[in-house]
């Protein structure tokens, strides 16, 4: 059985969590304490980090490694597109969010507000530019829920935890993210602390 490595409310974690939930699979999930790592947590990842993956002699690292992994082995539903064009599209998007949004989530929780009032002004810019994109589709890459959706929900879902207000015209932003809360498994990829993040 798979086991997951995971950080209560680390947004990395949550979305390997989104889709081991979404694949309807058999794993475990074990919570890591950040602030006090667990010895075998130091041996699979040298790095300290989560989250990470273990499947018999597997071991990996990085969500949206673990991710792909996820989606190659177990494709019902397929969340990476089949087309080879389309799945280095969504990697590149994938890679744009790391770049322009989650880069700045370390920031965004900095106790000088300056540096975090500049991650929350940043990342907010960067998603009010995604807002053209839900007046033609339901989704990221279409009309399909896909990976990339799964790669933005974790920051959506913390926004108002993280402090940033997104402006008036990114309403069809805020429509979009209320269909990603809305899946059937979306509850329960969820930990308490993420749940109560939002009122």
């Amino acid at each position: 059985m798979m086991r997951l490595y995971s950080g209560t409310v680390d947004p990395y974690s949550h979305r390997c969590r989104i889709v081991l939930f979404e694949k309807g699979m058999d794993f475990e999930v074990i919570d890591v304490d950040l602030t006090n790592k667990t010895e075998d947590l130091a041996i699979l990842n040298p790095y300290g980090e989560v989250p990470v993956l273990v499947e018999r002699d597997l071991v990996l690292s990085e969500a949206n490694i673990i991710n792909e992994y996820i989606d190659e082995r177990f494709p019902h539903p397929q969340l990476m597109p089949a087309d080879p064009v389309m799945r280095a599209r969504a990697r590149l998007f994938l890679y744009n969010f790391e770049k322009d949004l989650f880069s700045h989530i370390k920031d965004v929780e900095s106790d000088n507000q300056e540096t975090a009032d500049r991650a929350r002004k940043v990342i907010r810019d960067n998603l009010t530019q995604l807002v053209p994109i839900f007046g033609k589709q339901n989704y990221l890459m279409g009309d399909e829920y896909s990976m990339l959706d799964v790669a933005i929900t974790p920051l959506l879902w913390r926004l108002g935890h993280y402090g940033i207000e997104l402006p008036n015209q990114a309403s069809p932003l805020l429509k979009y993210a209320e269909r990603l809360f809305s899946r059937p498994m979306y509850a329960e990829a969820m930990t308490p602390s993420e749940k109560a993040m939002r009122k």
